[in-house]
């Protein structure tokens, strides 16, 4: 069986202007260097995505930009999928059983409260802070077996980490 690797991630701190829609609210600039030390994290612990599924939004889209520029500025194919915006946990998972049959970790770069709601439906009996993941935190979910066959319960939390630049 093949281990694969379950990367969850939450947006870096972003502004709050007025007048902007949520889609199109930016980072700040604490928020571009924690995406950063996101990627530098990753980046010591040879997690590096294979492939990335990522929100629409402005501020996931910053976030994975800084994350791909501490991984050494190249990096997979995003995939920007609006149900990462909008979607349940199970709408991510059914993203995450698409990924391709190669690789070995997927990045998912999201929001409050879906991707905490997705790590506890990967994991649900690990131990977990009550407010789900901060900004710029991770969840790193393992399994073994292909993507497609990945099931609620079925991943176990392997670490957690909040990203502070």
């Amino acid at each position: 069986m093949t281990e694969r690797t379950i990367v969850l991630l939450r947006h870096a701190k972003a502004e709050r202007p007025a007048g902007t829609a949520d889609i199109d609210r930016p980072l700040t600039a604490r928020g571009h260097a924690d995406a950063a030390a996101v990627g530098a994290w990753l980046h010591r612990r040879d997690l590096l995505p294979a492939e990335v599924i990522c929100s629409p939004s402005k501020r996931t889209r910053q976030t994975w930009h800084g994350v791909a520029l501490a991984l050494g500025g190249s990096g997979p194919e995003v995939r920007y999928e609006p149900m990462v915006y909008g979607g349940t946990a199970r709408d991510l998972l059914d993203l995450i059983r698409g990924a391709a049959g190669d690789a070995g970790t997927v990045l998912v770069i999201g929001h409050n409260p879906t991707i905490s709601d997705l790590s506890g439906l990967l994991d649900p009996v690990a131990m977990r802070d009550s407010d789900g993941l901060r900004t710029s935190g991770l969840a790193v979910h393992r399994f073994e077996g292909a993507w497609a066959d990945i099931e609620p319960g079925k991943a176990a939390l392997a670490d957690t980490h909040t990203a502070r630049g």
